[in-house]
């Protein structure tokens, strides 16, 4: 419990911080926490916040321009707090398993369950996908790769929507609905 406490604190903190230069220290703080995996978590926090961080900030830029404000300082800050907040989740959730940190409660760790079950099928599925393309076709085409994306994202939304029906008809059956 003592874990879960810290851990929401110091969410909390570094949701709390309006400064960057506050921040980077907080980010450099944590890299020296990561210690031999600093790389490696970099890699992945970088990778799962690019597409996103750029488009809001690429957004913002615009819109300041047009606005005729100076961007700079609140690109810098927002894109430090997420960096510093997405690196820490990382490590954090590197350091404690992710059902231990959710067992004090029934409800939260069968809500985890569901997730992590619908998380590794939708893996493994999109890899079948992914695997049949490559051995469908050697070469690359633009159009059959389009097509592809396609149809994949037109299954996983009808797989989606039928899964998620089931789930609330199995979690009222479980009295979550009451």
């Amino acid at each position: 419990m003592f874990l879960n406490l810290s851990f929401i604190a110091a969410f909390f903190l570094i949701l709390w911080i309006k400064s960057p230069l506050y921040l980077l220290a907080c980010a450099l703080i944590l890299n020296a926490f990561a210690f031999k995996n600093y790389i490696k978590f970099n890699k992945k926090v970088l990778k799962s916040i690019m597409i996103f961080n750029l488009g809001v900030s690429i957004g913002y830029i615009i819109m300041a321009m047009l606005k005729d404000i100076n961007p700079w300082n609140y690109i810098i800050y927002i894109n430090l707090k997420v960096y510093a907040l997405t690196f820490f989740v990382f490590w954090f959730f590197s350091k404690v398993s992710i059902v231990s940190f959710f067992s004090f409660s029934k409800e939260l760790s069968y809500l985890l369950s569901i997730s992590l079950s619908q998380i590794y099928s939708y893996r493994k599925t999109f890899e079948d996908f992914r695997l049949a393309y490559k051995a469908r076709f050697i070469k690359k085409y633009k159009e059959r790769k389009r097509d592809f994306i396609r149809v994949v994202f037109s299954f996983f939304l009808k797989k989606s929507m039928h899964d998620s029906h089931e789930r609330v008809l199995a979690m009222r059956a479980r009295g979550f609905f009451d």
